[in-house]
């Protein structure tokens, strides 16, 4: 099957993670985004999660972690061309006791539990102790494969 072209990637991606319409898709109402646009979820890993993986794959479990909700529209995300990042700073829970180092983060669908990749992107973290993961604007990109 024949790659998608670069508007096409782009267009794909905006309508899941901006909720934006891609007009002219069947006809003129096009692929509609979601009446309620809705959050997607971002996880963080201690190894690569993979593309046959969830978001429990290999999930970080460090005391007090908890997925982090962002909401699907340009005030959540990026996209340019077949790159999307964070639009607003991701902060994580407070590390208690148990740290964990991480090296992936995904985006999915789930706030809790088994839930599909979409997007997954590397990071370096080490999580000790009363540190807050927090990652600045644009800190998260996943590039469409």
């Amino acid at each position: 099957m024949p790659g998608l072209s670069d508007s096409a990637e782009t267009n794909l991606l905006k309508l899941i993670f901006q909720n934006v319409t891609w007009a002219n898709i069947g006809d003129a109402t096009g692929l509609v985004g979601s009446s309620t646009a809705g959050n997607l979820y971002i996880s963080l890993h201690t190894a690569d999660p993979t593309d046959s993986g969830n978001q429990t794959s290999s999930e970080s479990a460090y005391t007090n972690y908890a997925r982090v909700a962002v909401v699907r529209s340009a005030g959540g995300f990026t996209v340019t061309g077949d790159t999307v990042s964070n639009a607003a700073a991701v902060t994580f829970p407070a590390c208690g006791v148990t740290g964990s180092t991480i090296t992936h983060f995904a985006i999915g669908r789930a706030s809790s539990s088994t839930g599909e990749i979409i997007g997954v992107g590397t990071c370096s973290l080490a999580v000790t102790n009363g540190i807050t993961p927090n990652f600045a604007i644009g800190a998260l990109t996943a590039v469409a494969a």
